[in-house]
């Protein structure tokens, strides 16, 4: 399991990498950033959307605000395995994250029954008031599970800084109210190595520099924006765009 957080916010910037620029940066990075000790683990996802999209569409527009809700589970979760209710909201570049956890077996009744249960400590019941007003206003249902493996790296001098790196980006459509698993198709199969940079401020100056010297730059990718946009849109899963 990764540490409990339940609010951060910090701005984040993705890079795409090939498995040789991959093995070059982290050539790089050895002096600087180690690797957290949970190791190559695997992340699982299902996001929620109105029956329509209307989220995803709008945060495609790249709006100054935008939110996402999903449920997160480090690892395949078995019914008593602690999963996360989760709000992203990104306001002027600024990624903002909400989030209680709670067992799996109750997350997976949860859009059918969000108020049946409630949280121990006042500020998770906050936290999921705020979660049941945006599932009940939006009428948001279960859309997509996107899945990865991940390694992340970080530095003791700086705990506001640090880098993942997502391998097998995949998702799926089917069965995500039952028991859930890893399994689907492949999102990018272009996309070797999918890095992310999470920051509050400015890089550091050993890491721009590494980053220039390997010629890597930043690009816009949402994995759910690129899953949406490839295989649900133009499936006709949504037959007009407001």
């Amino acid at each position: 399991m990764v540490k409990l957080k339940n609010s951060f916010q910090r701005k984040e910037k993705k890079y795409a990498l090939t498995h040789t620029m991959y093995s070059q940066l982290r050539e790089k990075l050895t002096p600087y950033m180690q690797e957290d000790e949970y190791g190559l683990h695997t992340i699982l996802s299902i996001y929620f959307d109105t029956q329509d999209y209307e989220m995803i569409r709008h945060s495609i527009e790249k709006p100054v605000y935008k939110e996402k809700f999903r449920i997160r589970s480090y690892g395949i979760p078995t019914e008593q395995s602690m999963v996360f209710l989760e709000i992203k909201k990104k306001v002027s570049g600024v990624v903002y994250k909400r989030r209680v956890a709670l067992s799996y077996q109750i997350a997976k009744e949860y859009s059918q029954k969000p108020h049946s249960f409630k949280l121990k400590t006042t500020k998770d019941q906050q936290i999921k008031q705020e979660i049941d007003w945006l599932v009940a206003r939006r009428k948001l249902e279960p859309k997509v599970m996107i899945a990865y493996d991940r390694r992340a790296l970080f530095t003791a001098e700086n705990d506001d800084f640090r880098l993942t790196f997502d391998f097998n980006i995949r998702y799926r459509k089917e069965e995500l109210t039952h028991t859930l698993n890893d399994q689907g198709e492949r999102v990018a199969p272009e996309i070797d190595v999918l890095m992310e940079v999470k920051a509050l401020g400015a890089y550091p100056l050993w890491f721009s520099e590494i980053l220039a010297a390997l010629n890597i730059y930043p690009l816009s990718f949402s994995k759910y924006a690129q899953t949406y946009q490839r295989y649900l849109y133009c499936k006709g899963d949504f037959q007009h765009v407001v």
